[in-house]
């Protein structure tokens, strides 16, 4: 019974926790973004203390559970395991092995001091539920929408619009080589060896096995019972029981029951309290100073992190009929362009996982990961394929870790993100001697007046003057700017986002 209720709450929390990754209509994170933000580095990163006791209390009480029924990169890993152990021969493959100490509490300690550090690029990586997400985002949502624009393609041909066409494209090569990275390293630990990645690596599995050492239902073997047949410790995907002495690795166990199901005699049980039989076991382990670390540690690390993050507390592809069609060239911005409702780059940086769940749901091409190793794979904007659109707020809505904060279509037209700057000798007006008014006609606030190069000729040619107290860097001047290979008009980031003198409807 354990064990079919770990199974169906795992598959559904992974299955709609992926949905959300390649859901790019905005349907389901009203109802189903909360499960991103349950995840233990995002409760971190947002301060989200009530989340974070949560989570501890639940460890406390029964064990890793959260690492096989909530951590999405967990249970896929189960996934990858439990196929390869269908394969004939291949069952009852594991073997107990000891604790990587060092190599977990080294990495652990990484982990905390880039929090306390702010080495986003660090945590970022070692974040597993950014990294399911950047694997999510990076390989099944192409998968996905290639199989929707199928659909639309067959249910257009008998003229039926139920499902429309949507583009898929590489958002970022550095981000697409660390999720590659990531899938060959988690695939193949976890097609060997079960849930190595999650005992050795996975900083959220340390500290959650230092909790549950001491949680207070958790497994434990009836030396009575007992044959010693090692049918247990060879379907353990965590390699923490030890048959021969009659002992059970806590601080590793995923509490996946598979253990408990596989025994044919009943000498693993899933125990409130440490029954008499235990103490006949041959060998005694001492639970708390098994590896080497206390309860004294445990609050040391989530000291750490509590103090770390108090103190940082439709339009057409156009040219105008003016330039040859061709690619867009990113243009070189000093200060990134980073979504409104983040307040600003330090903010973002401080906050944001890079799990890539705003890149994969803004509807207008706008949001890519960052390849700056400061930034590396949090969002920034760039306008080569849409613009930020005043009445989007998708990716305000979708981040777990409040990095971008909630905003309405009435905050975001208010706030300026970034500054038009023109650049003179891109245009066309000065470069081709031909008119065109793209940027003032797109422009949503009116920032983007024409005025004339001569006043004194009334047929004088009219170039694009930039009032910087209403421009809000929404990009649709870069966007629809026909110069190439590099607009003429371009967005540069505000350091700290601001307020614009007067709003607009």
């Amino acid at each position: 019974m354990l064990r079919k209720t770990r199974i169906i709450v795992a598959c559904l929390t992974f299955g709609l926790l992926s949905l959300l990754f390649l859901d790019f209509t905005g349907t389901l994170h009203p109802y189903f973004g909360w499960l991103a933000k349950i995840q233990l580095v995002p409760a971190v990163l947002s301060i989200n203390v009530a989340l974070i006791v949560g989570l501890a209390l639940l460890a406390l009480l029964f064990g890793r559970i959260y690492c096989s029924m909530i951590c999405p990169l967990g249970i896929f890993q189960d996934c990858v395991s439990n196929v390869a152990g269908r394969r004939k021969g291949k069952n009852n493959r594991f073997d107990f092995s000891p604790p990587k100490t060092y190599v977990r509490y080294a990495l652990l300690g990484l982990f905390v001091v880039a929090i306390v550090f702010g080495i986003s690029t660090i945590v970022s990586i070692l974040d597993p539920y950014a990294a399911y997400g950047r694997l999510a985002s990076n390989f099944f949502a192409p998968i996905y929408r290639c199989g929707n624009n199928l659909l639309a393609l067959l249910a257009e041909s008998v003229h039926s619009y139920a499902f429309y066409s949507t583009d898929v494209w590489l958002k970022g090569w550095p981000t697409f080589g660390i999720a590659a990275i990531t899938l060959i390293a988690v695939g193949v630990l976890a097609w060997r060896n079960g849930r190595t990645y999650c005992n050795v690596i996975c900083p959220v599995g340390s500290v959650l096995g230092l909790i549950s050492k001491v949680a207070i239902f958790r497994l434990v073997l009836d030396s009575g019972k007992c044959t010693k047949c090692k049918v247990c410790e060879r379907g353990c995907k965590a390699s923490c029981i030890d048959a021969e002495s009659m002992s059970i690795d806590n601080s590793r166990c995923v509490n996946c029951f598979n253990c408990i199901e596989n025994c044919k005699f009943g000498a693993i049980a899933y125990s409130r309290s440490k029954p008499a039989f235990e103490n006949k076991a041959p060998v005694k382990i001492d639970q708390t100073n098994q590896n080497g670390v206390t309860r004294r540690d445990l609050i040391s690390v989530f000291g750490a992190m509590a103090i770390a993050e108090t103190v940082q507390a439709p339009l057409l592809y156009v040219d105008g009929g003016l330039a040859k069609i061709e690619d867009k060239k990113i243009p070189a911005r000093k200060t990134p362009v980073v979504p409104p409702g983040s307040s600003g780059a330090e903010n973002l940086k401080s906050h944001c996982t890079a799990c890539q769940l705003c890149v994969s749901a803004c509807p207008n091409g706008v949001l890519r990961p960052s390849s700056s190793i400061a930034t590396f794979m949090q969002p920034q904007m760039s306008f080569e394929r849409g613009y930020c659109r005043p009445e989007c707020t998708e990716c305000s809505l979708v981040c777990p870790t409040s990095a971008i904060k909630p905003i309405t279509a009435a905050d975001k037209t208010a706030v300026s993100i970034g500054t038009a700057v023109w650049i003179t000798e891109n245009c066309v007006v000065n470069r081709d001697k031909v008119q065109c008014s793209n940027c003032e006609h797109h422009c949503p606030t009116d920032a983007i007046q024409l005025i004339a190069i001569d006043p004194a000729d009334s047929k004088s040619l009219k170039i694009p003057a930039i009032d910087k107290e209403l421009c809000i860097g929404c990009g649709a001047c870069e966007y629809v700017c026909p110069a190439r290979p590099f607009s003429a008009i371009y967005v540069e980031g505000n350091i700290r986002h601001h307020t614009v003198l007067k709003e607009f409807a």
